[in-house]
């Protein structure tokens, strides 16, 4: 029997594909919260939906307008691959990483579509380390086979049955995790993706498929007593934190960094171009007890940055994580003790380190070269004084990549004997201030990394620098405009920085910074933007003419 080619739109263009993606998000954002209820394990505080549709929004909105489905897919893939968060939003970054790999035209037919659903399929699949049935790839899987076993009666024939196979393949998530069944629910990347299968079909034809709907309202959640451990795509209980980083390196170092971080922890992956032989950008994903190792294994293997690390909550379920350490009574030291915890910062900037000493953190000058045979390490040199005065643990701020790799090598003869160090690499000094200021002596030696790793992360950087006759304006490392006038450049990189959202801007003028332009810049982010405040540290060096720091 020949089957008769469903009604609609045969073509995926551009602007199909804006309007997928709209869809596809406010459809998932209404039924966020019920979604992110289903993913019970391995901690109750899930945001399996919240992190997909936070991808998808970073992904199409405030893109480039204008372009062809190509380009903004190419576009879309980059913007998800720096933006994604959490372990379901590296894989939906992967997804679409693989479907812009082979929808290499402006107009997508059924074949096209098919062939893009197995590249993104097989894209996911090969970021993570160990692929679990029951998940997310097991619901693109089958939706991948059903599209192209439809694809010869058109696109919406084949949209609908990989919407059709992904709601059954989700149905069946929980004969394949145990767990899943005790406690009544599906999985939930599986049922986020299902939604953003049917809103395609919803673009394509105007009428809304409810097969991931009505699955969301048949498993909710119910109380679990006691939980048999599974693997699953989240991973398992035995893990306390969750560490995410982008790393700038090859493809070699990224596939190496796989097999390290395995051994540490688990729910790995790791995506980037698959085509990418040089170095390129990876968004690195991990559950771990150690942190710091973590970081470091990326640190040796290139340039890390935007670290973000999440302490799953402990009373989340009756099964709290049982390799997770107890933090130590809190021991203040007394006036003429060594503190318990000494916090080293590595920066080339002589006026932060002049700062930083005079709040109490230790400094040293960042090399202004690689290390060589047969050098003297100052930071490893720093961490044996540390050591020896009695300090427990140490957490060293490394500014830029360069301090970040001689400070990880560092680390990794320092430890032993009970003392604690770990990394926390920050891409620009506003970072390394932002995140002594959170630090906290008191507090358990994870949660103080991760308190300051998550203010490194939460810190944007802008900067006025000399760039022939004009003045450049630099946000995160790219330049984006240049002025002849340092008041409107200045106006301009605090609008920037202001309009992403911004409480508190530090300002750090250089040498030769003229005070008018600093004394412009705070009454105009007094008048544009009064709830921000603003704190200005004393001038030093020349270059940048002026820094900023937004938190």
């Amino acid at each position: 029997m020949v089957e008769i080619p469903e009604t609609g739109r045969q073509v995926l263009d551009a602007d199909m594909m804006r309007e997928w993606a709209a869809r596809g998000i406010h459809t998932l954002t209404r039924h966020r919260r019920g979604v992110d209820e289903l993913n019970v394990f391995p901690v109750a505080d899930s945001d399996t939906a919240t992190n997909m549709v936070a991808t998808l929004q970073a992904a199409f909105q405030g893109g480039t307008p204008g372009l062809g489905l190509e380009a903004l897919l190419d576009e879309a893939a980059g913007r998800a691959l720096l933006s994604a968060r959490g372990n379901s939003g590296v894989i939906l970054a992967q997804m679409l990483r693989g479907l812009a790999d082979v929808w290499n035209s402006d107009q997508i037919d059924a074949k096209d579509f098919a062939a893009g659903l197995r590249s993104a399929t097989d894209a996911a699949t090969a970021a993570v380390a160990v692929p679990t049935a029951g998940t997310i790839l097991t619901v693109a899987e089958a939706a991948a086979e059903a599209a192209k076993k439809a694809a010869p009666f058109g696109l919406v024939s084949a949209a609908r049955a990989a919407a059709e196979a992904a709601a059954k393949a989700v149905a069946a998530t929980p004969g394949q995790l145990p767990a899943l069944a005790r406690a009544g629910v599906v999985d939930a990347g599986g049922l986020a993706l299902t939604v953003i299968l049917e809103a395609l079909v919803e673009t394509l034809t105007g009428s809304v498929s409810n097969g991931a709907l009505d699955l969301l309202e048949r498993h909710r959640v119910r109380a679990v007593s006691e939980v048999e451990e599974v693997p699953r795509e989240t991973g398992s209980e035995v893990y306390g934190y969750e560490v995410q980083y982008l790393l700038e390196a090859n493809a070699s170092a990224a596939a190496d960094l796989r097999h390290r971080l395995t051994a540490l922890g688990d729910s790995v992956v790791i995506i980037g171009s698959r085509a990418a032989k040089a170095v390129t950008t990876f968004n690195v994903h991990v559950h771990v007890n150690d942190i710091g190792a973590a970081i470091e294994a990326g640190i040796e293997r290139g340039r890390v940055h935007r670290v973000s690390v999440t302490r799953f909550d402990d009373t989340a379920g009756a099964h709290a994580a049982p390799q997770r350490r107890e933090a130590p009574a809190p021991h203040p030291a007394a006036p003429d003790e060594t503190p318990n915890r000494v916090v080293l910062a590595v920066t080339a900037s002589a006026r932060v380190r002049d700062f930083l000493e005079r709040e109490g953190c230790r400094t040293v000058a960042a090399a202004p070269r690689p290390a060589r045979d047969g050098d003297t390490d100052p930071v490893a040199t720093a961490l044996a004084e540390i050591r020896s005065a009695g300090a427990r643990d140490a957490v060293v701020l490394a500014v830029g990549p360069e301090a970040a790799r001689a400070a990880g090598a560092a680390v990794q003869t320092s430890r032993g004997d009970g003392f604690r160090v770990t990394v926390v690499p920050a891409a620009s000094d506003m970072q390394a201030l932002a995140a002594f200021a959170v630090h906290d002596p008191e507090r358990h030696f994870d949660d103080d990394v991760i308190a300051m790793a998550e203010a490194v992360a939460a810190c944007r950087t802008g900067e006025l620098r000399r760039s022939g006759g004009a003045i450049a304006v630099v946000v995160s490392g790219e330049t984006v405009a240049d002025s002849d006038d340092a008041v409107a450049a200045a106006r301009d990189l605090a609008d920037r920085l202001c309009s992403a959202g911004a409480e508190l801007l530090t300002l750090l003028p250089g040498a030769g910074s003229d005070p008018e332009t600093v004394t412009a810049l705070s009454d105009h982010v007094h008048e544009a933007w009064p709830l921000v405040e603003i704190q200005q540290l004393p001038a030093g060096d020349d270059e940048p003419l002026l820094l900023i720091g937004a938190e």
